[in-house]
């Protein structure tokens, strides 16, 4: 698994890196984000991680660019920023993950499995049914696009793992802890804060004006999908 490493913190990329080869992974190394967006073109990456704030071009601006061009690797923010706009920022820039600065080492690599575990070059991130359906909402798990009232809607890696979830328990209540369980596997799950805005952004993608609410809020347990 080859893994993109993008911080101007010369000795922070190079003790991780080490840390990371040490666990099986290749890993390139750049210190802003004009050299992470040439590196990231030229190389079809599992994982790339992205400090937030850098130099010339920072990680934010920088995952904008590589969704925009198609990039579907996931990516995870290294971050000092801790606000829940800051977290919403980051998931509707495209980031699938977000690890507040300082954090432990065993954390950031529960959280490296689990998205590479979800990666598109992974064998484990085959599904066995292309298509998923809900009522008038369609769900292609193989391009992570969804269809609804004639619209495509485009999904950032972490939005359609949400819906794939979703799709595939309809009308079942689905406490939080199941579904940070199943977005985040076996690291320590974000806030729930993570989970609203990420909700809140897979809401505002597949839920216009004039179209029946899907995502139901159960106050206090979770979420049940369904119209």
């Amino acid at each position: 698994m080859q893994i993109l490493l993008v911080d101007d913190e010369i000795e922070f990329t190079d003790s991780l890196s080490q840390v990371l080869c040490r666990e099986g992974y290749t890993v390139d190394i750049a210190h802003d984000g004009i050299t992470g967006m040439e590196l990231a073109q030229k190389t079809a990456y599992d994982l790339l991680i992205l400090d937030w704030m850098m130099p010339q071009s920072s990680g934010l601006v920088l995952c904008q660019k590589l969704r925009s061009l198609g990039q579907i690797a996931p990516i995870l923010f290294l971050t000092a920023k801790d606000t829940l706009d800051d977290r919403v920022l980051g998931l509707d820039a495209g980031a699938d993950d977000y690890l507040v600065k300082p954090f432990e080492l065993r954390e950031l690599l529960a959280r490296v499995r689990a998205l590479l575990r979800r990666s598109p070059n992974s064998v484990e991130s085959a599904p066995s049914t292309p298509r998923l359906q809900v009522g008038d909402l369609e769900f292609d798990r193989e391009n992570q696009l969804a269809y609804r009232q004639h619209r495509t809607i485009e999904l950032s890696e972490k939005e359609a793992q949400l819906l794939e979830y979703f799709m595939e328990n309809p009308n079942q209540l689905l406490t939080h802890n199941q579904i940070q369980q199943h977005l985040w596997g076996e690291s320590e799950p974000p806030s729930s804060n993570v989970l609203a805005a990420l909700v809140r952004l897979l809401r505002r993608k597949i839920e216009h004006s004039k179209e029946s609410p899907l995502i139901h809020t159960v106050y206090g347990k979770g979420y049940r999908f369904g119209d």
